[in-house]
């Protein structure tokens, strides 16, 4: 076990194939290199690779094409449940933060483990999370992706993968998006996007290659340029809910690099979809 509480678990660029159509690195692509931290992370903890069942995620700085990046991270609490862990991505040119993680992972530990991971915690200066309650039932809710799970997309642990959950998450936004008018179409001609400040993502079931899936979605807030959904993810089958995410953006002006008010006619739209929380 390393001596330093914070150890680099990761070290890349952003690849040209990694961007989104905001010309910037793809949220799947993050929780890809929050996979890697992970698994590197537990091997230098002599844990070895645990599922992940929630992640807490700020996006502070965006990341373009041929950046370079690294993660540092660390443990930040141990409980009777597993271990969170801590994760600082830092564009690495200029030193810059550019995004806080919080993942909780379940890990089976004895007390000794868990007297060594304890001396281990550093005090965590991330951004404070909101809790919000989640809308009631799936009234309101569309169907916004529905497949089956691949092969490669089971991760180490077993468990649908992290970037693999978020490109269906990604996927859904459009399909809610467009509902209001905000569609590829409209993004294309207007330089106009969604880019994502905040993830509040939770896995819960088991998922396995083969397994069909669909998620449905709502639109749970829409302020001047804000704007949040919230996703469950189900096995079709069932109908049991294996994961959810608590997506946080804004409408995006893609030349000047900044939010951009909704206009009046899109967010009169949008209003009018929204689902109400419990």
């Amino acid at each position: 076990m390393p001596a330093d509480k914070w150890i680099e678990t990761y070290r890349g660029t952003v690849f040209r194939w990694e961007v989104d159509d905001n010309d910037h690195f793809t949220v799947a692509y993050y929780l890809a290199r929050i996979g890697d931290a992970s698994v590197a992370m537990l091997h230098a903890l002599g844990t070895g690779p645990a599922p992940t069942v929630g992640c807490f995620i700020r996006y502070q700085r965006e990341l373009r094409v041929g950046d370079i990046m690294h993660i540092d991270s660390a443990v930040i609490a141990v409980d009777a449940d597993g271990v969170v862990l801590g994760h600082k991505l830092f564009e690495s040119a200029a030193g810059e933060l550019c995004t806080t993680v919080e993942q909780r992972v379940t890990v089976p530990l004895d007390a000794t483990a868990r007297r060594a991971l304890e001396a281990r915690r550093v005090a965590w200066d991330g951004p404070a999370r909101d809790v919000r309650p989640r809308p009631r039932g799936l009234d309101g809710f569309r169907d916004s992706a529905r497949d089956t799970v691949k092969p490669d997309e089971i991760d180490l642990t077993g468990q649908l993968s992290l970037s693999a959950a978020v490109h269906r998450f990604s996927a859904s936004n459009a399909h809610v998006l467009a509902a209001f008018g905000v569609t590829p179409a409209y993004m294309r001609e207007s330089h106009r996007g969604f880019s994502t400040f905040e993830f509040q993502l939770g896995l819960s079931g088991e998922v396995r290659a083969g397994d069909p899936l669909v998620v449905r979605s709502a639109l749970v807030h829409v302020g001047n340029s804000s704007i949040r959904f919230f996703h469950t993810m189900l096995d079709e089958r069932s109908g049991v809910e294996v994961a959810t995410l608590e997506q946080s953006g804004v409408h995006f002006d893609q030349d000047r690099r900044r939010p951009a008010p909704l206009p009046d006619g899109l967010r009169t739209r949008a209003l009018a979809l929204l689902v109400r929380s419990a």
